[in-house]
């Protein structure tokens, strides 16, 4: 594809442009508060004094009395920080749907965020599961919960597909372990950023032996051991997984590593209930916590986790802050910005 010879920008929705907010100039990076989450760790906190070589004070939901520009790190934006003020925020998550939902984001402000090796720690949860099915994990809990010896058969993932939505980072660290174990990998990516339009050849990422486009799934849905998600929640996205999708599947089972509120849980139990969807993993729910009376934890043959499968360490945030603090000090543009137009 080829570069605009224009600014970098984003596409919302409705199809209009975003311009992307441009790098913090080095003058108002000099100036800059730094203002940290009261969650960081103390080592943490001193390891971002010394990156930017200034002393930290406390995220809270009063801006400071001077008119300085404001660089923060934590998991969420108070609303009197949502000002012009704000020259850059880094998030210790790598989903950064809930900063974005509360409230405007200023139209200056650079958002990146955190990855780290969150990518590995979820194919390895996706890998997990899956063996465990394929060896008949639940069954053989189930009959050494009633002391009961029958021999079961174990099934091979070798050669079966899993179709992965998401060919970013995660998904794609998803499908990098899976081909490594012999999973035949298709990845469904919700644009066509890969290539020309759907039904044409693209150019596959690695971890994966093919991608698709997200319009043209209904086959591969069909045809799928398991399907994973490692989608974000953006308005594109919430209840991207609803009657129809499944109504397509036949017999995968269906892993959650990205957000909740991409899936329709009644329209899930519905394909469980029938026999469409074999079982479902579910790390990620649309209220978490689930409450004990949430119907959620009744879903047949499901197993949900709490939202466990990617959590990041502060060595994830070290990383990748200091990566984009050596990024934007050259003038280029931090690997993990945030395109706030897109939610991802």
């Amino acid at each position: 594809m080829s570069e605009s010879s224009g600014p970098p920008h984003s596409v919302l929705a409705c199809g209009l442009p975003v311009p992307l907010p441009p790098l913090p100039a080095p003058d108002a990076l000099a100036r800059a508060r730094l203002l940290v989450a009261s969650s960081l760790d103390p080592g943490l906190v001193r390891e971002l004094e010394r990156i930017t070589g200034r002393g930290a004070e406390p995220l809270t939901d009063v801006a400071p009395s001077s008119d300085a520009p404001l660089l923060c790190v934590g998991d969420a934006l108070p609303d009197a920080l949502r000002t012009d003020r704000l020259l850059w925020f880094h998030s210790v998550n790598a989903g950064t749907d809930p900063l974005l939902a509360g409230g405007p984001w200023p139209a200056s402000a650079l958002l990146t965020r955190t990855v780290g090796r969150m990518g590995e720690r979820i194919a390895q949860y996706v890998l997990g599961w899956m063996l465990a099915e394929a060896q008949s994990v639940p069954e053989f809990a189930e009959q050494h919960a009633r002391a009961h010896w029958e021999r079961l058969p174990s099934e091979l993932v070798a050669g079966q597909t899993a179709l992965i939505y998401g060919t970013g980072r995660i998904g794609a660290a998803v499908g990098r372990l899976l081909t490594a174990c012999g999973v035949r990998t298709v990845g469904v990516a919700r644009t066509t950023r890969y290539g020309p339009e759907p039904g044409t050849d693209r150019t596959v990422p690695p971890g994966f032996d093919r991608v698709i486009g997200a319009a043209e799934d209904t086959e591969a849905l069909g045809e799928a051991r398991w399907v994973v998600s490692a989608l974000p929640l953006t308005a594109a996205t919430e209840g991207f997984f609803g009657a129809d999708r499944f109504a397509a599947v036949r017999g995968a089972t269906f892993v959650n590593v990205g957000r909740g509120a991409t899936v329709d849980l009644g329209a899930l139990e519905t394909a469980l209930r029938e026999g469409r969807v074999r079982r479902a993993v579910l790390d990620v729910l649309p209220t978490e916590p689930a409450a004990p009376e949430d119907p959620v934890w009744r879903l047949p043959r499901t197993v949900i986790t709490s939202h466990s499968s990617g959590i990041t360490t502060d060595e994830d945030v070290l990383g990748d802050f200091t990566a984009a603090w050596e990024s934007v000090a050259a003038g280029r543009r931090p690997e993990l910005t945030v395109d706030v137009g897109r939610g991802y």
